[in-house]
């Protein structure tokens, strides 16, 4: 039974991965993502209400992460800067998968790592794993799964585009060949 299930969590990550890292990046997503109020870095709360007739992108992140989360955050830090460049209003959310750890002190202390301006960006926490998991499924379509043979998750790496309505509209590789010029573009379109 043991091995079926590290079989089945080897085979779900795998998939996982394929998925964030595929070519073929659907473009007309309409995902309306669930009302929700959280504490970011600053120990706020903060939530959809926060975010009203914004443009945002979202990913998925931790901070104690040992593979993909550390790319994932300087590449969007790189997309504030270029954002920021052309003058565009867009803010920026990451929710933690690892809400046990990810305090908010340790989630400032992870920002800095990547001179990410908090002035526009979220980093969030104060969830149960459960309420991350079902958040992330049903909102991004995604997993947020702790890995149960260690002390990282499984977890996407898009970075997803939400529009003013509150609903995600299209989603880009994260962690490798961002797709910078046209995520400013799509930014752009819908301000």
């Amino acid at each position: 039974m043991k091995k079926r299930l590290l079989l089945l969590t080897g085979l779900l990550s795998m998939l996982v991965i394929i998925a964030a890292c595929g070519k073929d990046v659907p473009d007309d997503l309409d995902w309306q993502v669930e009302d929700f109020t959280y504490t970011d870095h600053t120990g706020s709360e903060f939530g959809m209400s926060d975010l009203e007739g914004d443009v945002w992108v979202a990913d998925f992140i931790f901070t104690n992460c040992e593979t993909v989360c550390p790319p994932m955050t300087a590449n969007m830090s790189q997309l504030q800067d270029k954002l920021k460049n052309e003058d565009v209003k867009v803010e920026f959310v990451s929710f933690s998968v690892d809400p046990e750890r990810d305090t908010p002190e340790e989630l400032v202390t992870f920002s800095e790592k990547f001179n990410a301006d908090l002035s526009n960006w979220h980093f969030l926490t104060g969830y149960s794993g459960d309420e991350i998991q079902e958040f992330a499924q049903n909102s991004f379509q995604t997993l947020a799964l702790p890995d149960p043979n260690s002390d990282q998750f499984t977890h996407g790496t898009s970075f997803y585009l939400v529009n003013k309505d509150g609903v995600v509209v299209k989603k880009y590789s994260g962690d490798t060949n961002v797709p910078y010029e046209e995520i400013v573009s799509d930014v752009k379109a819908l301000q």
